[in-house]
């Protein structure tokens, strides 16, 4: 009994230890595994429906689109072959890669992508009953909004057509020399219509409703379970795949448990939480596995809720009164100290990670000016806007203004999703922090904890908060780009609501602006004219700009700098490319390839004359 005892522990260890290592023996050779754990589930696979970011990374995975880039960011053929415009951009031709296959779940082919599934992709996008969260952004397409509208049903009419099987033209509604870079996003996408019109509603729902034609398919979805990404072998570009499987394990407290998982050899990523970042960088064995996380473009900001949804108890009514006033506002917006909330996330250089615009620097630039140095946005972008005197000379005219009007303290619901515990950290700071300087008597800062999954659609999306840290990241390569949160039909704070702002023709102030600014085609006026509505939105104090992405600290066993690169789209979610490193990459190695990418990067984009 003893000798079938030790066998019985011999055999479970040895499938423990199998079950840890991301190298699997089997019959073809070692096959390549990264793992890590989440917290975040996602609703669906349908990557024409869905803007959330946890779920369109999925689909970058299993979906190829027309372009990509490559590791410096300079963009590459993907499933279009080859490329032409006419001379001001209004219509795109696009030859697309013969012999590139659709696969079902078992990796079975099921049809060769043609141009017609670019045309069914758009076709579902810009159907108005289908919901998609991206419609807007292919609206750019001629007639666009006018079938997303209903003004016209025939689709015949909208600006996408299959020239033949293998040649799709676009034909746009203005000049857009930056179409190149919207393609880099889920609402271009492909689908086989055919496949499309047979799943019906239930198309992306599971992993056997979906087709893929990316670097990987997906073998398990087992939400709140497990889900698991094998590479695609009839994949158009697999000898670039370099990581045969994915596996992501679930597990509700992963952001907590993730650094002692990768202590432990059982994942290969995992975000530092805080808390644990100087311990790690004062253990000599845990520092060398500890790294920054490369900075991106996506911005942070405090949004004020002109909407507010949320129960009768926290007297949303009372918000409404206090959010339309300016000097409200303005308190809040010089009150919020930025750095004391970075320090929850960056300890060493929180300075380093704050972003004044919402438009973050080297975005986009005008002959060598940055965008966020043109005037009248030079001043905001160069001025900390946390200044505690003027914070208080605000709630005076504030609290004057409103005597009779609101009632204080003015309770403000701040909601942070509950599985991010920098997050959870940094609500508890910016609350004392506000209080402390505005006074208990004029704000009661509300703290709220929302759900780790569906945090978007059941907190932002419907505006169940007052006050509360949202992010975005750009679509494409063109500062309008940063101002789809904020315009009409937008799911932030609706600054279009805001009292006092509505011009002649119905619309806000803000809108019009924007409006203007989309409409001009002259490089360097249009961006002043962005610029001139971003300054507005901030001065009129709608936001509160925080910081841009990146931030923190990661352990990872991947190399950051053999990923493709781009500030828009999708192309950061890629796992083609990456290989899984026997070492995890020590935050001394990270600076100095950091240091020989940016010089490559350069280098590349001169010679591509970028």
């Amino acid at each position: 009994m003893k000798r079938i005892c030790l066998l019985l522990l011999a055999v479970i260890f040895a499938s423990f230890l199998a079950a840890c290592s991301n190298k699997d023996d089997e019959s073809s050779g070692e096959i390549s595994e990264f793992r890590k754990v989440y917290a975040g589930e996602i609703k669906t696979l349908n990557y024409l429906k869905t803007a959330e970011a946890n779920e369109f990374a999925m689909s970058a995975n299993l979906i190829d689109g027309l372009i990509e880039y490559d590791k410096y960011g300079i963009v590459q053929p993907s499933l279009a072959v080859e490329w032409t415009a006419n001379e001001d951009s209004t219509v795109w031709t696009f030859k697309i890669r013969e012999g590139v296959k659709w696969v079902d779940h078992e990796g079975e082919e099921y049809a060769e992508v043609v141009a017609q599934d670019f045309v069914d992709g758009l076709n579902y996008v810009l159907d108005a009953k289908n919901e998609s969260s991206t419609a807007w952004i292919a609206t750019v397409v001629k007639n666009g909004n006018a079938f997303y509208n209903g003004e016209i049903t025939d689709f015949s009419q909208v600006g996408v057509k299959a020239l033949d099987k293998y040649t799709l033209e676009y034909t746009l509604e203005n000049p857009t020399p930056y179409f190149l870079s919207m393609l880099n996003y889920v609402c271009f996408f492909p689908v086989n219509g055919d496949f499309l019109a047979d799943k019906g509603e239930t198309f992306g729902t599971t992993r056997e409703t979906t087709l893929y034609n990316g670097a990987y398919i997906l073998e398990k979805f087992e939400p709140q379970n497990e889900r698991v990404l094998v590479k695609n072998e009839s994949y158009w570009d697999k000898d670039n795949v370099f990581i045969d499987r994915l596996r992501f394990k679930y597990n509700k407290e992963a952001l907590t448990v993730a650094p002692e998982l990768f202590l432990r050899g059982e994942i290969d990523s995992a975000d530092i939480p805080t808390s644990v970042v100087e311990e790690w960088f004062n253990d000599e064995e845990k520092k060398t596995k500890l790294r920054q996380i490369q900075n991106n473009f996506y911005t942070y900001f405090y949004a004020l809720n002109f909407n507010p949804q949320y129960d009768a108890e926290y007297e949303p009514e009372n918000w409404k009164i206090a959010v339309n006033n300016k000097n409200f506002r303005k308190s809040l917006f010089h009150a919020l100290d930025r750095k004391s909330a970075m320090l929850t996330t960056e300890p060493f250089n929180p300075e380093s990670l704050l972003n004044n615009t919402i438009t973050p620097k080297n975005f986009v630039d005008v002959e060598g000016v940055d965008y966020t140095q043109l005037a009248p946005l030079a001043d905001i972008s160069n001025t900390d806007s946390f200044n505690a005197d003027l914070a208080l000379e605000y709630k005076e005219k504030a609290l004057t203004e409103l005597e009779g009007k609101a009632t204080f303290p003015v309770k403000v619901v701040m909601p942070y999703n509950s599985s991010m515990p920098d997050w959870a950290n940094r609500t508890q700071v910016v609350e004392q922090q506000l209080e402390n300087l505005l006074g208990a008597d004029y704000i009661d800062v509300i703290v709220e904890p929302g759900p780790s999954t569906g945090f978007l659609s059941e907190v932002r999306h419907p505006g169940k908060y007052s006050l509360m840290e949202v992010n975005w990241g750009p679509d494409y390569a063109d500062p309008s780009s940063y101002t789809d949160p904020f315009t009409e039909g937008g799911t932030y704070n609706k600054p279009e609501l805001a009292e006092g702002y509505t011009e002649a023709n119905g619309k806000s102030k803000y809108q019009n602006m924007v409006d203007a600014a989309k409409a001009e085609m002259d490089i360097a006026k249009r961006y002043e004219l962005f610029a001139e509505a971003e300054s507005f939105l901030i001065e009129e104090a709608f936001v509160i700009p925080y910081a841009v992405g990146g931030t923190g600290y990661i352990a990872s066993k991947l190399n950051p700098f053999e990923a493709q690169y781009s500030p828009f789209g999708v192309t950061l979610e890629k796992f083609k490319g990456q290989k899984v490193l026997a070492e995890p990459m020590s935050n001394e190695e990270f600076k100095e390839a950091l240091a020989q990418w940016e010089k490559e990067r350069a280098e590349a984009l001169a010679k591509a004359g970028k």
